[in-house]
């Protein structure tokens, strides 16, 4: 199969790296990088200077995949493909596109008889050498077509996964923005059980008994019914970084998915209230609860007398 890239970054570049090293499959990679691009031609892929240059080496039906950030990058490169593209044609997003948007392009582009498909992809960095797991939308033609590339890109199958999904480790699971619904879900999922570990492991290091978080970690790897992957992250960090976690600030972003989930559990009345603490507490790891802090403590003062502890000037 002949596929197109375009994007190369940390995600983008490794899948191109997977794809050429562990398939015979043909990659035209494009990125506004050149080192980005030779990168890419060292693992064996057709490099372009221009989307022009990527389409014209693809051969029809050609399918093009988008690994730049959600909002204005995608929507211009989609854009910019649509006009080059032809009937027939495949637009893959890979990012990590809200689901609203992927349904409001694939009805745009229906009329220009292009097909838009929407992966959520997880599995980070590590992708490259273990591979990653997919959540698809899209036209099953369309993804019939991709399916080739989703298998190399995909971890190995357990049994048990085999007997749900079937011998791959992707899904599809409906029409375009179904991909990115499912992967905006479990990103915010993935909140609560970071939060959930944060303070887990936030209390043992508090305690009186100088308890090694590292150590925690990996013991919790073996046959407890909270290891995860997640858990073996925390275990590597912590012997990275020490206990203390000393060299690292508080400060923990989010990329919307996590408010994108809150949002639509709002819209749909279903409780989340893990999911949404968690998100909160990343707002308040910004300092955007210090100012609600500072109210309290001097309510108490009012209301106590209770002192208060004065800001450095």
């Amino acid at each position: 199969m002949q596929i197109g890239f375009v994007g190369l970054g940390k995600m983008g570049g490794n899948m191109v790296h997977r794809i050429r090293r562990d398939s015979d499959h043909d990659v035209v990679a494009f990125d506004y990088s050149e080192d980005a691009v030779r990168a890419a031609e060292e693992h064996g892929a057709s490099g372009a200077g221009s989307l022009e240059e990527l389409v014209s080496k693809l051969e029809a039906p050609r399918t093009v995949w988008i690994m730049v950030p959600a909002g204005d990058p995608t929507e211009q490169t989609v854009n910019a493909l649509a006009a080059l593209l032809e009937p027939g044609d495949t637009i893959v997003d890979g990012g990590n596109s809200k689901w609203t948007d992927d349904k409001r392009r694939a009805e745009t582009l229906e009329p220009t008889g292009l097909s838009y498909v929407d992966v959520g992809v997880s599995g980070g960095v590590w992708g490259l050498e273990v591979g990653y797991c997919m959540m698809v939308g899209g036209p099953d033609e369309a993804v019939g077509r991709l399916a080739p590339v989703l298998d190399v890109l995909a971890p190995e199958t357990s049994e048990e996964s085999v007997h749900a999904i079937g011998p791959r480790g992707w899904a599809h699971f409906g029409p375009t923005g179904a991909g990115h619904y499912v992967k905006m879900v479990h990103n915010g999922v993935e909140y609560g059980i970071m939060q959930a570990y944060a303070e887990g492991f936030g209390l043992m290091h508090a305690s009186e008994f100088g308890i090694d978080n590292a150590k925690v970690a990996h013991l919790w790897q073996q046959g407890s019914v909270v290891r995860s992957w997640l858990c073996e992250l925390a275990a590597r960090a912590f012997e990275a970084e020490g206990n203390d976690l000393a060299d690292i600030q508080g400060w923990v972003e989010d990329s919307g998915e996590g408010r994108w989930t809150v949002e639509d559990a709002i819209e749909r009345r279903i409780p989340a209230p893990v999911i949404t603490a968690a998100l909160f507490t990343r707002f308040e790891s910004r300092g955007q609860g210090d100012y609600a802090a500072r109210v309290n403590a001097a309510l108490r003062n009012q209301f106590g007398g209770h002192a208060v502890k004065k800001a450095a000037t």
